[in-house]
């Protein structure tokens, strides 16, 4: 990774599942998803109606008038999960000060995109709201951060579809260990539901109509979900300086192009993310326990993912749990790898690794222990959350239980 160790001493979390860390991870302990009926767009002409969809979250009360105008709803999941992961490592205004921002989104405001052009197009509207780019544009949650909490180190916001903010807690990660800055906040977010946004996934025909079944026979697909996660990393020596609670430690960060398919993935693309991510962690593909995987529920990603994991860890990789959570959260694009970073540092924080639900029977072409269903109890050593995106973009991260000494 670097010359400074970097470690994670905060988590938030906004997700159909909980809009708290807390209780997102005992939706994921227990298997539950967050799948309903969206209402947010007008569906009643596509192929599906359901998704990740936040039920009872107020977007509007924990912002002042001015911020709502600025804010699309997909910056606004960023501040609010940024808020609780900074509250959760005890930081101050002063230490924040120099810190940096990167996070990821592969939409950016889509929703007011969608408003803006009924308003013009529709209802032929001579003038648009002033607010109008501040709300499209896909740094601006990034930037109200900085603007909210006084930081003053580097910012910047990351597009790479569904990789986004695996890329973002990566490259954040490896300026904290270049000894860019001593601390960042990453992540990501996404907001997904709006009336042309699934109209565009209705026509690529991969949506489910009732939920998401990674790597099970019978899976017909993936689920959109919104929501955003984020991570305060820091260099050992400054967490250990200030007396930090300290989750768990970031050891490794991969990437690679599958340079083949705009939206087909490339089994040979992911195991070369995966290998790099090893490499800069300095580990053995054995010492790897489990794999919070991409898992979006398609017929050609779940077998393609496999193929990729059997060629990284051979044999071992019938020793890996390997769990898809967006099977319970949905995929959030761009904000989805935030989520499962944040999952995978509770199930390495507590010794459980959340079940790949809604499964129904062993597919062959999926041969790999899922954790189907059922959380399961384990001591794990190593931990790897993959992202790989359309236009074959991937980003795999690398974590370690923290074990204080």
């Amino acid at each position: 990774m670097g010359p400074d160790r970097v470690v994670v001493t905060g988590l938030g979390v906004v997700s159909a599942i909980g809009q708290d860390q807390e209780s997102f991870w005992a939706s994921l302990r227990d298997g539950r998803h967050g799948f309903r009926e969206i209402t947010l767009a007008d569906c009643s002409d596509l192929q599906f109606q359901r998704g990740g969809e936040i039920a009872g979250i107020d977007v509007d009360g924990p912002f002042d008038r001015s911020t709502r105008e600025l804010l699309d709803r997909f910056a606004r999941f960023w501040i609010l999960a940024a808020r609780e992961a900074v509250a959760d490592s005890g930081l101050s205004p002063a230490e924040l000060a120099e810190a940096g921002v990167v996070n990821g989104s592969s939409l950016g405001g889509q929703s007011s995109e969608d408003d803006l052009f009924l308003a013009l197009y529709r209802d032929n509207r001579r003038r648009l709201t002033p607010f109008a780019v501040p709300r499209l544009m896909t740094n601006s949650g990034a930037s109200q951060l900085t603007m909210e909490m006084g930081i003053e180190g580097p910012a910047f916001t990351l597009s790479t579809a569904c990789a986004s903010s695996t890329h973002a807690i990566g490259l954040g990660a490896w300026l904290v260990s270049q000894g860019q800055v001593d601390r960042a906040i990453v992540g990501g977010s996404e907001a997904p539901f709006s009336r042309g946004h699934l109209k565009a996934w209705d026509s690529l025909r991969v949506m489910a109509s009732d939920v998401c079944r990674p790597f099970s026979l019978g899976r017909r697909g993936m689920m959109l979900g919104e929501g955003g996660a984020a991570l305060v990393i820091e260099t050992l020596d400054a967490a250990r300086a200030r007396g930090a609670r300290i989750r768990a430690e970031l050891v490794g960060f991969g990437m690679s192009s599958d340079a083949s398919h705009i939206t087909k993935p490339e089994a040979k693309g992911a195991a070369r993310a995966l290998r790099a991510a090893l490499k800069d962690a300095a580990l053995e593909p054995q010492s790897i326990s489990y794999v919070n995987a991409h898992g979006t529920g398609t017929l050609i990603n779940d077998a393609t993912e496999t193929r990729a994991l059997r060629d990284v860890f051979g044999e071992h990789v019938n020793d890996l749990l390997v769990s898809s959570t967006k099977s319970m959260h949905g995929h959030a694009l761009g904000g989805s790898g935030a989520l499962e970073a944040v999952a995978t540092v509770l199930s390495l924080e507590r010794g459980i690794v959340p079940p790949t639900a809604n499964f129904v029977e062993p597919d062959p072409e999926c041969a790999i222990d899922c954790v189907p269903n059922v959380a399961r109890e384990a001591r794990l050593s190593a931990a790897l959350s993959s992202s790989f995106a359309f236009g074959g973009l991937n980003a795999v991260i690398v974590l370690k239980p923290w074990i204080a000494g």
